[in-house]
């Protein structure tokens, strides 16, 4: 009994540390689908940092049930911050992305995906987001403005609102070998 409590206690201490650190630090998670595309790919696995830093830009985790009415209670979403809470949002025609009567870089997509893709809605905006020049809304208390880097596919803040704080779990890291992973991706004999 002496010997098999020897090997068990690091055991259950090993899969405690784990468990701590997926649940309150950082885990695994796999990207579904291509909003995030041409950045982050179906299937593609990040890291999901349960204490970063909620900022314009950064792509997050959230908990998408309650959010979008077509969740289920697992399914998580990953999205690209726009509009913090009390931020004025403004999107031109052009594509430029206005933040408190601020231009914004977009350098993460291009410039068809800054025009067209945020404008090709494949269903109404949602009640309290309206895009285009002469335009803009105020992002809501403890409520994140997000949306895919694939705008024309992607299901986001445009459709179902704001995400709110207590529904985000944390911020996306990718590996680093993330660029060549991207060309293995692209790869086609």
């Amino acid at each position: 009994m002496k010997k098999s409590l020897e090997y068990l206690i690091p055991v259950v201490v090993g899969l405690a540390i784990a468990l701590i650190i997926r649940t309150f630090l950082f885990s695994l998670v796999s990207v579904s689908g291509n909003s995030m595309d041409p950045n982050l790919y179906n299937r593609e696995k990040v890291v999901l940092v349960r204490q970063g830093q909620l900022k314009r830009g950064k792509v997050i985790v959230f908990k998408a049930h309650g959010v979008d009415k077509g969740a289920t209670l697992k399914t998580l979403y990953v999205k690209r911050v726009i509009g913090l809470p009390g931020d004025v949002i403004s999107y031109h025609n052009d594509g430029s992305l206005f933040v408190n009567g601020k231009k914004q870089s977009q350098s993460y997509i291009s410039r068809a995906q800054q025009k067209v893709g945020t404008f090709h809605l494949v269903k109404s905006e949602a009640k309290d987001v309206s895009l285009g020049t002469g335009r803009k809304f105020r992002v809501p208390k403890n409520k994140y403005f997000v949306l895919g880097d694939n705008r024309q596919v992607s299901n986001d803040s445009r459709y179902y609102g704001y995400v709110p704080r207590d529904k985000i779990l944390g911020t996306v890291w990718v590996f680093w070998w993330h660029e060549k992973q991207k060309l293995i991706n692209d790869y086609q004999p």
